[in-house]
């Protein structure tokens, strides 16, 4: 990519994203906040403190400063958390932590307990593994940069760094250097701040030893960053299609947080290649350990477990729990199937919603994740399906709506999935509706409780009844 490319890089990284982006790097710590206004003289008391906050705080604090990062790194990865990961608590751990629990259907529970944490740090380290993020210094400029292999798979030099893309061209990574004397910050910060015909910048920061700015076109967006020091100036851009933010942004985080623009002059242990941090690999089961998922089951009664009949084509010996299931019953015709399975949890068997969701209605697919129960928010779709992110496995899991009542199960996932850095984006699936799940059940003397009478305050409290059913259904091969 040339310098004029990189001025018409399409960006725009939404409030959010820049709010916590721009804070990244060692000099960005110590940059002086603005200065306090003067705050007009006012009666109101301040506000009380947030006990839920509070209690968070104190006992994430209280975990070892390893763990602590590992957890938001972790959180930047399931999608959760989007700013610098410093091991110190805010406002933005705190909304991430909910995130994810509230997604994971666990309801009031702890966030931060033992069983939450293992589930945030085995999630994250998952996702970081599905995209091949490595850490490791780039030879050609200088820095350590953290790269998503799986998606930029095509690497070429150009003068004074590298250039990773994906292979439509969608995506590109750079990075750059400058030997001392040959730029400087102004130089390139003027560059990289001219709006274009078709460019305009939505965030631009500039300090002493390093720039930022952010911008977009009608079809792209983008990030530039460089850090000035006694070696020079080194940075990078990365510019992608604005259809792919949403998966993009958070490998943008990813990057961001991995950039290191003078490892020789940090320690010795930053300047070696960055390895994700230890609690992960301590806490997050072997990948060889942890057989691959072929459907979500749903424990609809003592030894029963419900499940899409297509999740089970070639699959002559399903487990649960690492124990045999077997098939009792099969209907191709609905699409259902139901399994016994002695070592299947408590059971659920929520009514069934009487009418198709549509795209206003919420939904959530609580499917069988690798580092547990996953809630995937969606909505309903005009065909009666549901438009969700779903994740290998996903077939068979059960889709509620606010009132906890069973909008569907998901009859199929795709044998090769649309992949975006490893990871799915939401996309339409079909569901088995609700009504024709209950009478399947009523078939074999099972019953769903009586319908519910208006709605949950969230997915999160009306998925988590149902969540304490969900099974994982491993096929060998």
């Amino acid at each position: 990519m040339t310098r004029r490319d990189s001025r018409n890089l399409g960006i725009r990284l939404g409030a959010s994203l820049i709010a916590g982006l721009l804070a990244l790097g060692p000099a960005a710590a110590q940059a002086p906040p603005p200065p306090a206004r003067p705050k007009p003289p006012t009666a109101t008391a301040p506000a009380a403190p947030d006990p839920g906050f509070e209690a968070a705080k104190a006992a994430f604090e209280a975990l070892p400063e390893a763990e602590r990062k590992g957890l938001q790194d972790a959180l930047v990865w399931t999608g959760d958390y989007n700013s610098v990961i410093t091991g110190t608590f805010g406002r933005r751990t705190f909304e991430a932590l909910a995130s994810f629990r509230t997604r994971a259907g666990a309801g009031t529970e702890d966030p931060l307990a033992p069983r939450l944490r293992t589930a945030i740090l085995a999630g994250g380290e998952a996702a970081r593994k599905a995209a091949r993020f490595t850490v490791k210094p780039d030879p050609a400029s200088g820095a350590v940069l953290g790269v998503p292999e799986r998606l930029l798979t095509k690497r070429t030099a150009i003068p004074g760094g590298s250039r990773w893309q994906s292979a439509d061209g969608r995506v590109t990574l750079e990075s750059r250097s400058f030997k001392p004397g040959e730029t400087g910050l102004d130089v390139l910060f003027e560059r990289a701040t001219n709006p274009g015909p078709d460019r305009k910048i939505t965030y631009k920061l500039k300090r002493p030893d390093f720039v930022v700015v952010t911008g977009e076109t009608g079809a792209g967006r983008s990030y530039i960053r460089y850090a000035g020091g006694e070696a020079g100036i080194r940075g990078f851009t990365i510019g992608y299609d604005k259809a792919l933010a949403g998966e993009v942004d958070r490998l943008v985080i990813a990057i961001a947080n991995a950039f290191l623009p003078f490892p020789e002059a940090a320690p010795a242990v930053a300047a070696a290649p960055v390895p994700p941090p230890p609690v992960l690999v301590r806490e997050a089961p072997p990948a060889a350990a942890t057989p691959s998922i072929a459907a979500t089951g749903l424990a609809i009664a003592p030894g029963r477990v419900l499940t899409a009949s297509a999740a089970l084509e070639g699959c002559a010996a399903p487990r649960i729990g690492g124990a045999a299931a077997r098939v009792l019953r099969s209907d191709p015709a609905r699409g259902l199937a139901l399994l016994e399975a002695p070592s299947a949890p408590g059971s659920v068997l929520p009514s069934p919603r009487p009418d198709p969701a549509g795209p206003d209605d919420a939904l959530g697919v609580i499917g069988a994740g690798a580092g547990g129960t996953t809630l995937a928010p969606g909505t309903g779709s005009p065909a009666g399906g549901v438009v969700a992110p779903l994740q290998p496995g996903a077939a068979g899991a059960p889709a509620i709506d606010r009132a906890g009542r069973l909008a569907g199960i998901v009859a199929r996932f795709p044998a090769a999935p649309r992949l975006v850095a490893g990871v799915a984006p939401p996309m339409s699936y079909p569901l088995i509706a609700g009504p024709a799940v209950a009478a399947f059940l009523a078939e074999t003397g099972l019953r769903p409780a009586a319908g519910q009478d208006g709605a949950a305050a969230s997915l999160g409290q009306a998925a988590a009844p149902v969540a304490s059913a969900i099974v994982a259904i491993t096929c060998p091969r």
